[in-house]
């Protein structure tokens, strides 16, 4: 009986040191977490870089192949305008009024 609870004690013993790494290790089931959730997080970035790859991609493809994208494009980023379109421009009610040019004299031997 007395050897009987010697094995039980020994292979407790086995036990837990076999297991003792699985949930306190390094590579354990909280590392194991850690990296399911990394790699939740990676999926994610990746899905939002495709769609930015995709965007870019067809911005591209328009640049090439269109003109309107480019015009949109030169309007947007140079403030370039058509010879037949007339530009203006809106400002908040918040911000000062642009200077206004004084009218200049008529030249003197016009009368």
């Amino acid at each position: 009986m007395r050897s009987l609870r010697w094995v039980t004690v020994v292979l407790l013993g086995v036990l837990v040191l076999l297991q003792w790494p699985l949930w306190f290790g390094e590579r354990g089931w909280p590392a194991v977490q850690r990296l399911r959730q990394q790699l939740s997080a990676q999926h994610l970035a990746n899905q939002q870089l495709r769609q930015d790859n995709e965007s870019l991609s067809a911005q591209a493809h328009d640049l090439k192949t269109g003109t309107q994208a480019v015009q949109d494009l030169a309007r947007r980023e140079m403030g370039m305008i058509a010879p037949d379109e007339v530009f203006v421009q809106v400002l908040p009610a918040s911000s000062p009024l642009p200077p206004v040019a004084a009218p200049s004299a008529p030249p003197a031997g016009s009368r």
